[in-house]
């Protein structure tokens, strides 16, 4: 059974599993295009922290950071190697806009990457309702970026 719940990205195995990340990110973009955080920045006061576990093994995480009032940016999905293919990504993302509508937030952005790496997490954020936007909350534009956004209901 898999379970999504609060977690601290400070976890051995969240560190690890980050570590990737964010080797993946400075692998396919140039540095100033990396927007990933660190663990130390996804457990900083205004984000919120998840982990997919089934288990006890972890399968994935995902954040939720505060922009504004009613305006929050995911951070930091990731699904780990061995559980790809099996809807890591669609529970943790489906649980997100969950926490999101029950927070109060009427907008989800996010910022991915434009090259082929990043097409997966495209469509998945595109089967999910999120469109292309303008940059937000301070981000520039960017040949390697790909902004989108989410007008979530009430429900």
């Amino acid at each position: 059974m898999i379970l999504i719940g609060p977690d601290t990205p400070e976890r051995e195995d969240v560190r690890q599993l980050l570590a990737g990340h964010l080797a993946d990110m400075y692998a396919t973009s140039p540095p100033e295009s990396v927007h990933a955080l660190d663990p130390a920045a996804l457990a900083g006061p205004d984000i919120s922290f998840w982990t997919a576990r089934e288990d006890s093994r972890l399968l994935g995480c995902a954040a939720l950071k505060h922009l504004a009032p009613g305006d929050g940016e995911i951070k930091s999905m990731r699904t780990a190697e061995r559980a790809r293919g099996r809807g890591i990504a669609s529970a943790l993302l489906r649980h997100l806009l969950t926490e999101a509508r029950n927070s109060g937030y009427r907008r989800l952005f996010l910022e991915t990457g434009s090259q082929e790496f990043f097409a997966p997490a495209r469509r998945l954020y595109e089967r999910h309702g999120f469109a292309a936007c303008p940059p937000f909350a301070g981000y520039a534009l960017d040949p390697n970026s790909v902004f989108m956004v989410l007008e979530l209901d009430a429900g």
